[in-house]
């Protein structure tokens, strides 16, 4: 047998062997399909709910908590970066019926603590108490209990600068006058409280907090610190209600900035940098009527107010100042104060600053459906009924953020309730958003192609973003009744390929601030990774492919009473780039003269992590964290291969040039110098 006809033989048996794969370096892919994918439960066996996001082992990846169907049973739940799975990892009863869970370092220890928001024995009252976690993970069952609240849920959020988490809310004593829960917690005293009430420095009028609310931690005047929105009652009005905003002074206190009436049949709000200015704009949902049965909404509306603010200068080299008034934010300083920020809630066309769009004509009836959808805004199976709303966030990383709602068509019986995923997408005529003439802001146009995993589901009562296995794309998890048979938790995998980059940051709240905790028995050290907070800011500037810059603005867990179940991190997508994000300005709570940082030359499609300095004069620390995707095997093999055939360049190159030099030396030996005789 030739050499030729035995090498052809062999590829032959490679080829049809079933176990080629073995010789192959690269790992097959998890999924397949341009899509939104069925991922399944994940591992996630409960009858009930989960109810947070939080990291409690500090690995940099998502765990997650999970309330039985008896309200009072938690389930910590891990994940499993090797199996790509959640893995049970313990539970516990609490003695009273469960409201809302707030994960958060409330020890200032570097571990994340689990804040509970139960029944009280008197109906009109909720108990407060904290389950403090251990230095070698799980938690201390004897929690311990703060002072009680009136009805509406507190905030968490740092109110005095020292990084540490203080409640805001109201007391059964004084309904209408706000308290701080301000944290008293002493790690050398673990037996002291861990709040204690105080009155807040507000300069303004006070409201009456409405009950469910959507108070929020969140800068709305462009300082990168984070103010407070509070959704008040109208006292007389047949069930208005209005918002305050209170302007964060630091040391100083707080100042009320403004007070607006939301319109009739306000539902819920939430707060995004919709047309991605740099700025947060304030988007709520308004009904004619909701279904105290079903929770059903009837004609409901997106109404998105935008925020009338400082715009973002053309360029580095453009005046920011003209006859002495500040008239645009450099790129290089985005977080700068203006007083004069406005919210305009006037319908009308003489009102560029504020859209309502009907939500029928952003999520229309299909083909198989003859009535139009219906957005679902409670939950009614939870006792009370749990508010929905709207979630946002960018699921295909161009920089502005998507609609994930859940509408309901059917009646009766036979009511379907189903999720939808609607893209943001620039104004042209016909998207639903803009004007008849195609103009506006931004449209939105729903999912349809490889979104048939999320048609497929009936019986949906909750929704969520999420990034399973921190792979930087935004996955969506559905939190289900039971009645298809397939669980009451549903993973689906984004796996659509996007052609543009993102980036996940997260503030810590300054614990351990050499960036290692130490145990109390000194046996171990842990990085304080699961210790994020509300009212961290983030502002950034990016050019795109064309150059052409622009900026945003995201906060930092703005929400979470009611179980809002919002991520730990910030996420934002960058859009197409082909340069490093410029500046990356990253603002606190503290009350320190410069609060934040300015951060150049952030890689995309990296995880940043921001440890604020622990006293005045210290340092903030920084640490990136590069995600290896796919491409970075193929980038790899690409590298080497050059490297290879550039060495046999000039390898080769180098053996002519020794070569040629011989000849001529040989040349030169053979040469007579005729002048010499």
């Amino acid at each position: 047998m030739s050499r030729s006809t035995a090498f052809a033989l062999l590829l032959t048996c490679l080829l049809i062997t079933p176990s080629t794969n073995a010789i192959w370096p690269f790992p097959p892919k998890r999924f397949s399909g341009n899509s939104l994918l069925h991922a399944g439960t994940m591992n996630v066996e409960t009858d009930g709910r989960v109810v947070a996001f939080g990291d409690f082992n500090g690995d940099q990846f998502l765990d997650l908590i999970t309330l039985g169907s008896d309200d009072q049973t938690f389930t910590v739940y891990l994940w499993n970066h090797d199996d790509y799975r959640f893995v049970h990892a313990g539970a516990f009863r609490h003695p009273q019926r469960v409201y809302n869970v707030v994960p958060g370092d409330f020890t200032q220890d570097g571990r994340l603590d689990i804040l509970v928001v139960s029944q009280s024995p008197s109906s009109n009252e909720l108990d407060v108490q904290v389950y403090v976690a251990l230095p070698e993970g799980g938690f201390n069952l004897n929690p311990i209990t703060g002072p009680r609240s009136a009805r509406p849920q507190p905030i968490p959020m740092d109110i005095n600068g020292d990084l540490k988490i203080d409640l805001f809310g109201v007391t059964p004593s004084s309904p209408s006058t706000f308290k701080v829960w301000q944290n008293a917690w002493n790690a050398s005293e673990t037996t002291g409280p861990i709040f204690t009430l105080v009155d807040p420095k507000l300069e303004g009028a006070q409201c009456t907090i409405s009950d469910p609310h959507f108070n929020a931690a969140v800068d709305f005047n462009g300082d990168c610190l984070a103010d407070i929105f509070l959704v008040c009652d109208e006292q007389g009005s047949n069930g208005y209600k209005y918002f305050q905003i209170w302007v964060n002074n630091k040391d100083a206190g707080f100042s009320l900035a403004q007070l607006g009436r939301f319109p009739k049949g306000f539902q819920s709000v939430t707060f995004n940098d919709v047309d991605r200015d740099g700025t947060m704009d304030m988007v709520f949902v308004t009904c004619d009527s909701v279904s105290s049965t079903t929770g059903v909404g009837s004609d409901c509306a997106l109404n998105i107010a935008y925020n009338k603010q400082l715009p973002l200068c053309s360029s580095t080299t453009a005046p920011s100042v003209k006859n002495g008034k500040r008239i645009c934010r450099p790129p290089t300083n985005l977080c700068t104060a203006d007083d004069d920020f406005r919210y305009n809630l006037n319908e009308g066309s003489d009102n560029p600053d504020y859209v309502k769009v009907p939500i029928s004509t952003i999520f229309p009836a299909s083909s198989t459906t003859s009535k139009s959808l219906s957005l679902l805004v409670n939950d009614v199976t939870h006792k009370p009924p749990l508010p929905i709303p709207l979630k946002f966030g960018d699921a295909n990383q161009d920089g502005f953020p998507d609609i994930l709602a859940i509408l309901v068509s059917g009646s009766g019986s036979s009511i379907q309730k189903t999720p939808y995923l609607a893209y943001s997408v620039p104004c042209h005529k016909g998207v639903p958003g803009c004007d008849n003439d195609g103009n506006g802001r931004r449209g939105w146009d729903v999912l349809k192609k490889g979104g048939e995993v999320l048609r497929g589901i009936k019986d949906a009562r909750g929704i969520a973003f999420v990034d399973m296995d921190e792979d930087g794309t935004l996955d969506v998890m559905v939190q289900r009744t039971g009645e298809q048979g397939e669980g009451n938790v549903l993973f689906v995998q984004n796996n659509f390929y996007y052609d543009a980059f993102f980036l996940k940051a997260i503030v810590l709240n300054g614990a351990c601030g050499s960036g290692l905790c130490t145990a109390p028995n000194g046996s171990f050290r842990y990085h304080p990774f699961g210790v994020s907070y509300s009212g961290a800011t983030y502002k950034y500037t990016v050019l795109d492919t064309s150059g052409r810059r622009s900026a945003a603005e995201v906060a930092q867990l703005p929400q979470t009473a009611y179980q809002s179940l919002l991520t730990p991190y910030a996420y934002f997508g960058l859009g197409r780039t082909n340069n490093y994000i410029e500046n990356l300005f990253v603002g606190s709570t503290k009350h320190t003269p410069e609060h934040y940082i300015n951060m150049e030359g952030v890689i995309p499609n990296s995880k940043v992590v921001i440890i604020p300095a622990g006293s005045d004069d210290g340092m903030w620390k920084r640490e990136l964290y590069l995600r290896p995707g796919e491409w970075i095997v193929w980038v790899t093999v690409s590298v080497v291969g050059a490297m290879i055939i550039l060495a046999i360049l000039v390898g080769v190159m180098h053996l002519n040039e020794k070569r040629e030099d011989e000849l001529e030396r040989r040349r030169a030996s053979h040469h007579i110098n005729f002048d010499a005789l």
